[in-house]
């Protein structure tokens, strides 16, 4: 068994999902399972005692959302590996700090779409954006868990350090699973005018010029993993509607956190924060580097 894959927890049942995520990829990595809660500081302050059918103490709700966390990580694993090494840990603090302390020493966090304290409507909450920008290891942000897998990997590419970390995180995800890599690149074309002469000619040599330096950049990944099919998808259109409507046949998508033409110093990239909020299925962000890791 190698690596370890965390996954968060709050008693809601988008993280039941996560961890349903969490438990087959750990078993298609044959890594360790740790199931996290954490207890913010300030629980001891909320009158739980004056709500309506409300008669246990936060310390012993908290250790029951792990409990049945952790029933629920053993009844998704059944019998396809009873040696699944599944741990539990309650943690105080606040949420994204102690995640983020968690990713450190992880190599996969897994959280729900939206928690308790969800707004409806929302498709991610406060946490998983604050941990998108912060978290050392890749994120995956699960809404649900598909009971029929499409077999296909969705990523977003556009040469930057970012998008070939997730090109390599998104490969190594399609490799466990048997399934296929679909590069997907965005191509928004430049202002000009549609009344300025070979107009259109000048926008389908400009396209043909960015597919084929996208098929040249892809070539690599071809050759480092050539049992995963690959298919490449360059688009005229904006990333985050591409990605978005890639992802309604994907088992997972995958983003950097930043891209070409992101604002230097921001943690998150308009393109990863967009489709945080738009794909139909599991998001993975991924960093360029995991901090800590170049000297290992």
């Amino acid at each position: 068994m190698s690596g370890s894959i965390v996954v968060a927890v709050d008693g809601s049942e988008q993280a039941l999902a996560a961890v349903d995520w969490a438990v087959d990829d750990a078993l298609r990595r044959d890594a360790a399972l740790k199931i996290v809660h954490v207890r913010e500081p300030w629980a001891n302050e909320y009158p739980f005692h004056a709500v309506e059918g409300f008669s246990e103490s936060v310390s012993d709700y908290c250790e029951g959302v792990l409990a049945h966390a952790r029933e629920r990580a053993a009844e998704r694993a059944g019998g396809r590996a009873p040696g699944l090494t599944v741990t539990t840990d309650l943690a105080t603090g606040t949420v994204v700090e102690r995640l983020t302390d968690e990713s450190e020493r992880a190599d996969l966090l897994v959280i729900g779409s939206r928690g308790m304290g969800g707004f409806a409507g929302l498709v991610l909450g406060s946490v998983g954006l604050g941990l998108a920008a912060r978290a050392a290891a890749p994120l995956v942000v699960v809404r649900d868990v598909r009971h029929e897998p499409y077999d296909e990997v969705v990523v977003g590419f556009d040469g930057s350090p970012h998008s070939e970390s997730a090109v390599a995180f998104a490969f190594e995800e399609a490799r466990l699973r048997g399934a296929r890599v679909r590069a997907v690149n965005a191509w928004q074309p430049p202002m000009l005018s549609p009344l300025a002469g070979g107009y259109g000619a000048v926008m389908g040599e400009i396209f043909d010029a960015e597919a084929e330096s996208f098929r040249r950049r892809l070539a690599p990944w071809r050759q480092e993993y050539p049992d995963v099919p690959l298919v490449e998808s360059a688009v005229c259109g904006h990333p985050i509607s591409a990605l978005s409507e890639a992802s309604r046949t994907a088992d997972l998508v995958v983003v950097g956190t930043r891209g070409v033409g992101e604002v230097k110093g921001a943690l998150l990239g308009s393109v990863s924060h967009g489709i945080l909020h738009r794909a139909h299925c599991p998001i993975a962000v991924v960093r360029a580097e995991k901090p800590g890791k170049a000297s290992d």
